[in-house]
């Protein structure tokens, strides 16, 4: 007798709260209507205190997961410009940042789920092993972990769950410290042949057709699979799939993916 299929899962995490002072930029409200996770900017390359504080509350109000959304500080750059940040000071950065929307999170009456990196942290966490270990560094130092600045081989250690890419030094790191480290996809995204993410400054790197987009999140969470840029068939072994805020038409088409999503047979389901 064959064994039943086994129902496919994915978390659908979208950055917010990337605006600041009087300036904005993300549908907050519509996209956590449809989203199971919250990367919540912390200040660094956007959002401020008070829009920490009203998109916790809003995330709580949905029983939407939050995450700290850790970067560069970089707000004139908006967290994309890659900075050769001692590990020691990006490790206290990182804790900073958890720390900082944690406050607001738990007046919310939720707390921190899971920690990400953004923008150029995070694709400087795919090859930079200096890098990635400070960022794990930093997720363990929040949590009050001794040791945190020897992270590396400390199984077992306190900390929260880190989302990176698939095959990255940084979730390599986050699991060695015993961390739960949790891979996710882009549906917008253009990838290489090696699964990488093509740099944003190079043509086609981010996708606008909606249905392209809907159709790349389906395979991804379905299939495990996407084509790159090449046209070659790349695998990917994601357990959230990352819906950019920023987009134009954002919320919109975060709901026809999470409605294809359903109706390919994918549970939408939080991680953390």
């Amino acid at each position: 007798m064959a064994a039943p299929a086994v129902t496919p899962v994915i978390d659908l995490n979208a950055d917010l709260g990337e605006g600041f002072g009087r300036w904005t930029l993300t549908d907050d409200e519509a996209l956590l209507s449809v989203v199971t996770s919250a990367n919540v900017a912390c200040g660094f390359h956007a959002g401020d205190p008070s829009i920490m504080r009203r998109v916790c509350g809003l995330a709580a109000e949905r029983g939407v997961r939050i995450g700290a959304q850790v970067s560069y500080r970089d707000l004139a750059g908006f967290g994309r410009r890659s900075m050769d940040v001692p590990p020691d000071e990006l490790a206290d950065e990182v804790a900073y940042q958890i720390g900082a929307l944690e406050v607001f999170a738990r007046a919310a009456g939720s707390k921190v789920s899971y920690v990400k990196p953004h923008g150029a942290l995070y694709n400087r966490t795919v090859h930079d092993a200096g890098q990635a270990a400070a960022v794990v560094a930093g997720v363990r130092l929040a949590a009050g972990a001794e040791g945190a600045k020897g992270a590396k081989g400390a199984k077992g250690a306190a900390g929260l769950p880190v989302l990176g890419l698939p095959g990255s030094l940084l979730l390599v790191a986050a699991a060695e410290a015993g961390l739960t480290a949790v891979p996710e996809a882009f549906a917008d995204r253009a990838y290489t042949a090696a699964g990488t993410l093509v740099p944003r400054g190079e043509p086609g790197a981010v996708l606008h057709d909606p249905d392209v987009v809907v159709a790349r999140a389906v395979r991804m969470a379905a299939e495990g699979s996407v084509v790159s840029a090449d046209g070659l068939p790349v695998p990917v072994a994601a357990r959230s799939l990352c819906l950019h805020g920023d987009t134009p038409g954002a919320a919109g088409l975060a709901l026809r993916v999470r409605g294809a999503l359903r109706a390919a047979g994918v549970r939408v389901e939080a991680f953390a």
